[in-house]
This record gives C-alpha cells, sequence and structure tokens, in this order.
C-alpha cells in the first residue's frame, strides 16, 4: 500500500481518464440535467461500464480491487469536470464497502456486482429528526420476531432513495446483557411493505432528491441484517469513514471547478487594457483558494490511504479533517470565483451561482463542522467533552 504524497502513475492514469469522460459530458450537461428535473443517467451508466463506479470493490464480484483512495479519485475528477455523482458517496462508498467488509457471501454475491457496474444503486439512512448528528441517539428500533428482524423509525435527508434498489438502514437492537441499544446495518429493499417515502422540497439544485423515510414495522429476513449484531458501532464506522472521505472529494472536485472558471475568465476578461488577472486583488485570492484545496487534497489522500491499509483509528482522525479542511476550501473557492466574475458569476450562463448553495452542503453534511471540531477537540487534543 503506497503513503506517497503524490498520485502514482496508475492514480496519474486513473485521473486523466476520469477527466476525459467528465469533459464529455461537464457542466452543461449536469445543470440541463437539473433544470429538466431528470437524474444523471447517462453519465453513471458509463462510468459504471468502464469500471470507475466500483473501483474500490472486490475483483472477484466485478469491481476494480483498488480502494477508497481510487474513488475519491473518480468523485473528485468527475467534480472538476462540473459532473459529479453525488450517489458514488453512498451506493459504493459507504454500502458497497460496508457490505464487502461485512456481508455474509450471499449478500456479496447478491449486491456488489450491482453496485460495482452501476445497475444496481444503494442509499443509506442514518440521520434522523431528532438525532442530528448523534449517532447514540437514534431512535429507529429492530427487534426480533421469529427469525425476521421488525423496523419501526423515521429517517431523513436519505439521498436518491427514488433511485435506489435498497437502502442501508442504521438501527438500535437491544442487548441481551445490558438492555442498552446498540446500532445494526440492515438492508431494506424499496418495496417493502411499510417503507415509504417523502421528498424534502430543498433549495439546492442536484439531480439526487433528499427524502424522509417511514419504516412502519417494516418485516425483514434475517439475511436482511449485514454483519455482526454485537459490532455494529465498528461497521457502521467503517461506512461513515469513506463517506467524509468521498465528501471531501467531492468538495474539491466542485472548488476546482470553480476556481478554474474563474481563472479562465480572469484571464480573458480586459479592464482598462489589461486582463483582470493581472490585479493582485483578484489573483493572489485566487491563488489562495487554489492552495486551500490542494492541502485539503492531500488530507484526503491521507485518510484514504490510511482507511485502505485497515488503520480505522487513524482514518477516522484524518477523514475528519479531509472532509472539514475540503468543506471550508470549497465554500471559500466558489465564493472568490463567484466575486471575480462580478455580476456574470450570477447569471445562468456561467454555472457557478448554483454553486454557492451545493458549497455549504460540505459544511453541513454529513456531519457539521463543529461536531469535527468536537472530535478533534478531544480525540487529538485530549480535551474534555462539552456534550
Amino acid at each position: 500500500m503506497s503513503h506517497a504524497l503524490v498520485d502514482t502513475e496508475e492514480h496519474r492514469d486513473l485521473r486523466a481518464a476520469v477527466a476525459a469522460l467528465g469533459a464529455r459530458y461537464g457542466r452543461e450537461y449536469f445543470t440541463s440535467v437539473v433544470r429538466d428535473g431528470k437524474h444523471t443517467d447517462e453519465l453513471w451508466a458509463e462510468a459504471g461500464k468502464l469500471g470507475y463506479l466500483g473501483v474500490n470493490l472486490p475483483e472477484e464480484y466485478g469491481g476494480g480491487g483498488g480502494g477508497i483512495a481510487e474513488l475519491a479519485i473518480v468523485l473528485e475528477e468527475l467534480g472538476a469536470a462540473g459532473s459529479p455523482l453525488l450517489m458514488m458517496v453512498v451506493s459504493p462508498a459507504i454500502c458497497g464497502t460496508v457490505i464487502a467488509r461485512f456481508g455474509t457471501d450471499a449478500q456479496k454475491r447478491a449486491w456488489l456486482p450491482g453496485l460495482a457496474s452501476g445497475t444496481t444503486r444503494m442509499a443509506f439512512g442514518i440521520t434522523e429528526p431528532d438525532a442530528g448528528s448523534n449517532s447514540h441517539r437514534l431512535t429507529t428500533t429492530a427487534r426480533r420476531d421469529g427469525s425476521d428482524w421488525v423496523l419501526t423509525g423515521r429517517k431523513v435527508f436519505v439521498s436518491g432513495v427514488d433511485i435506489a434498489d435498497a437502502t442501508l438502514v442504521v438501527g438500535r437492537t437491544e442487548d441481551a446483557r445490558t438492555g442498552r441499544l446498540k446500532p445494526c446495518l440492515f438492508i431494506v429493499g424499496r418495496d417493502a411493505p411499510g417503507f415509504s417515502r417523502r421528498r424534502i422540497a430543498m433549495e439546492l439544485a442536484a439531480p439526487e432528491k433528499q427524502f424522509e423515510l417511514v419504516l412502519d414495522d417494516v418485516r425483514l429476513p434475517a439475511d436482511a441484517l449485514v454483519g455482526d449484531e454485537d459490532a455494529g458501532l465498528l461497521q457502521l464506522f467503517a461506512g461513515l469513514n469513506p463517506e467524509r472521505v468521498m465528501t471531501a472529494a467531492f468538495a474539491i472536485g466542485m472548488g476546482r471547478y470553480a476556481v478554474a472558471r474563474a481563472v479562465d475568465y480572469a484571464r480573458t476578461r480586459e479592464v482598462w487594457d489589461r486582463p483582470i488577472g493581472a490585479h493582485q486583488a483578484i489573483a493572489h485570492p485566487l491563488a489562495q483558494a487554489h492552495i486551500e484545496l490542494e492541502l485539503a487534497r492531500l488530507m484526503t489522500q491521507k485518510a484514504a490511504s490510511l482507511y485502505d491499509a485497515g488503520d480505522d483509528a487513524g482514518a477516522g482522525e484524518a477523514a475528519n479533517m479531509a472532509k472539514y479542511a475540503a468543506g471550508e476550501a470549497a465554500v471559500h473557492a466558489v465564493d472568490q470565483a463567484v466575486h471575480t466574475l462580478g455580476g456574470n458569476g450570477l447569471t445562468s450562463e456561467y454555472g457557478l451561482a448554483s454553486l454557492i448553495t451545493a458549497a455549504r452542503v460540505a459544511r453541513v453534511a454529513p456531519v457539521s463542522r463543529e461536531m469535527i471540531l468536537n472530535y478533534v477537540s478531544h480525540q487529538s487534543l485530549g480535551l474534555p467533552k462539552s456534550y
């Protein structure tokens, strides 16, 4: 496993190939899909056919045999081309990783080939209305009924449920020894009786829609449980760390796209007989945004490398830092890009204004920057908890 701080030749080749795919679609394709209320099905299908969606999944199930490092490259480069695929964060990164690491042989055979090719998509349900970022306060419960499981509860802000074949739901079961509730993961098919969804209206220009889920005594067979009932927290974070890495990659790609558009504009837009990029008031903030994105990418590469090497503890710290750094860098990059273009930065023609809202997502999801600062303060610095 390489821990180099620069891309290997294999990674450079992967970046170039994915960038070429992204360029064939670009921002115009993405915005037209959003405008028409459709999904990025064509790009998703081609990325799957080329093996990019399952680059992190085991070869024996049709994947590329790589890791989160490679999957993050794919998402970043598609984002840098203006056509990010948000469901990559969920379907292959979270769900695919959890099933590959902890699923039964039957679960792997049933789900991984489709997740790798993109012909199957899976959503991920963890957030609840009253729990927020506190996974220890989840109220969705799973109880045994004979050999079956029965799930009851609600989830919110679940991406892409309408296009997913199933949802990996985080529920809680009662520990027979202590009586305490512990997290467990269940695969819930989209047509399971008692499983319903309601779309949440969002001020966000994205093909992937957000949903509230209701689980009303959803009965599942015993084999819907993923992994060991007593190791749910370990399995949960095996999916959440890749989620943070992929969110960072998503943000970095977005920031790179914004900076590239701004740089192109600053080179060609002339005021007082010279390009505006010749003025330090324009050039320096863009240079700063570029530096911040590159620094965030380094931490993202570190986090992915640690995770792929099996260092879950080290990856947890680095993944949180990467997500924090990338979210801040993306917001700054988008803001400076829009400012560089002035009034043009708010027009539909240049396609930057919609990124103002999108960039904020990386600050608040899947965990807020304040919760990351809490994590770093007590986990990394050893300070007492404030909660």
